[in-house]
């Protein structure tokens, strides 16, 4: 890939970001986070939840 088409590349996601609504970015970025931690409980099983709960109590 070129310069020039990483360039454009990266501003054509960007503007495309700016465009959408704050309530809809807000809603994509959650998702994401429940499908990331479902990502780790389903290939390293209960662990991760262990220690994320730990750890949120010690909070």
């Amino acid at each position: 890939m070129k310069t020039n088409d990483y360039v454009k590349y990266i501003t054509q996601t960007v503007v495309k970001y700016i465009d959408q609504p704050k309530e809809e970015r807000k809603k994509l970025k959650q998702a994401k986070k429940e499908a990331e931690a479902t990502f780790l409980f389903r290939w390293f099983g209960i662990l991760p939840f262990l220690l994320m709960s730990r750890f949120k109590k010690k909070r």
